[in-house]
This record gives structure tokens, sequence and C-alpha cells, in this order.
């Protein structure tokens, strides 16, 4: 079975609040696009979980479709069953964008069905909460309204415009952005109707740029463009375009140094409707 593993980005990412544990309670619009990893999956009868290639500098137990395909073990209705598992990697690390986060997801979905555990799309959603806030998203598969710690969705039907989505040559610390004394973390709560309507901003922006140098030149580049926005606690940053052509003339003035992708958004993750096919194809 082979799958994409979408990105996503947060169209606004509002910091409501700080719980006693640390974490922060937030509102943010998931958009996935269909900018994608792939990932290959043959299940094996040696009870092995086996990932290539190996990612420099992350541990195969840190790494989180190992995770994820390791919570998923205890699930399976033959104990022998394992998986060798393939990843072709095109989203960067350290984006913003859930690379890790979805290719978490996209190994729940996919072993689930490979190794029949029957479990249903809010199981395992649960089950990739312990992984990461952003994997149910990715789980559930939809563009969403998200709350709480980022756990607490519903699902939405979002404009799908084209994006620029740019990147600059660093690697941004989500736990430096989160644990800075300057980040904003009182904006007022809106309704998902206000979301929907009128946008917002990104709590996380101007703590970014004031560490990240590069994020801070990229966003002034990008912004004499259109309405550029952080993603997430970035590095990444993008604008939307109503006209694919828009996005590709933007893209071709990027300089070399930054990487820059043409995208759409999708309300339906690409992973589900592969996997869907998947399914149709290999029914009975």
């Amino acid at each position: 079975m082979k799958l994409p593993s979408p990105a996503k980005l947060n169209l606004f990412l509002h910091i409501i609040g700080q719980r006693k544990n640390g974490y922060h309670d937030l509102q943010t619009l998931f958009q996935i696009i269909d900018l994608c990893d792939q990932l290959t999956f043959a299940i094996n009868h040696d009870n092995v979980i086996r990932l290539s290639p190996a990612i420099e500098g992350v541990a195969l137990e840190d790494n989180l479709i190992y995770k994820a395909a390791s919570l998923l073990q205890k699930h399976r209705q033959d104990t022998s069953l394992g998986a060798d598992i393939f990843l072709e990697k095109q989203l960067p690390m350290g984006g913003g964008i859930g690379g890790g986060s979805s290719n978490a997801a996209t190994t729940l979905l996919a072993l689930n069905t490979l190794w029949e555990c029957h479990l249903s799309l809010p199981e395992l959603a649960e089950i990739g909460l312990q992984l990461g806030a952003d994997v149910p998203v990715f789980v559930m598969g939809h563009s969403a309204f998200a709350e709480g710690v980022g756990e607490r969705l519903q699902k939405v039907e979002l404009e799908t415009p084209y994006f620029l989505l740019l990147k600059p040559n660093c690697h941004v610390s989500t736990g430096q952005i989160f644990t800075d004394k300057y980040l904003t973390r009182d904006t007022p709560p809106i309704k998902i109707s206000h979301a929907l309507k009128l946008g917002g901003h990104n709590d996380c922006l101007n703590v970014v740029r004031k560490h990240n140098p590069q994020v801070d030149e990229a966003y002034l580049w990008l912004k004499n463009h259109g309405d550029a926005k952080l993603t997430g606690t970035g590095a990444c940053l993008f604008i939307a375009f109503n006209h694919k052509q828009d996005a590709e003339r933007v893209k071709a003035l990027t300089p070399e140094k930054w990487q820059a992708w043409v995208c759409q958004g999708c309300n339906l993750s690409p992973t589900h409707y592969a996997l869907n096919q998947w399914i149709e194809q290999n029914r009975g």
C-alpha cells in the first residue's frame, strides 16, 4: 500500500490561554494541502517494524512513524504481523506544516487496514494524540476548526485556493517559541463563524521573527507580494492566491536561498482519498 502524507497550514493561530501543565489553549483553522510525502507499507510476519531510509539525526525509536506503528501493534488481530515502511520525504522538517504528524497519522490509517485492527477514526485519533497535537486532524482527514491544544476538531469546508509556500533555510524550535515570555497568550476566543469569515493572525509570528532572522527576512520579502502568513510556529510562510499562475509568478521571483512550492488547499485529505481507493480495489 502506497499513500500520500500531506502537509497542513494554520490559516490563523490564536493562543487564548495557558494551562498549569504548560500546554497552551489555542484556536486555529487547519487547511490540508496537496503537498505530500509518500509512504509505502508492506506487512511482514516476523513481528518487526522496519523503516527506511533512516533520517539523519533522528533515532528509530524517536521517529513518529515508528512510534505510531508501535502503539498500534497491541490492536492487531494477528500478533505475528509487522511492517516494512519506506518513506519518500518531500515535506521539510521544522517548517510548521505538520510533516511528522502527518506521517504518523498515515501510518495509523494504513496499518489499521493492513493489520485488520478495525479501529474507528476517533479511536485512531486518540492514539495519535499521544504522539502530538497535530496528529488527530490528519487522522480524521478533513480541514477543521481546532480548539484545546489542537485536538478538539470541528469539520469545516474551506475555500481551496492555491498557496505559495516558502521555507527559509532555518529550523524553528517550537519549545523556544512557546516558552518565550513575550508570546501573546490572551487573545480573545472567537466563534467558528467569525473564524471562517474574518480570518485571523498568528500569535507566534513576532516571536518567531525575533528569534529567527531568516524568517523575518523572508516574511518582509513575501509580504510585498500579498497577505503573508506564518504557519504553526514556522519556519514556513505562505500566501493564498485565487489563481495558480499568480502563485507561480511569485514563486519564480523567490530568491534561490529559500525553498518554495505551489500547492492547493483541499478539504479531504489525499491520504483518505487514496486509502479509500485502495480498499475498493482490494475488497474481497
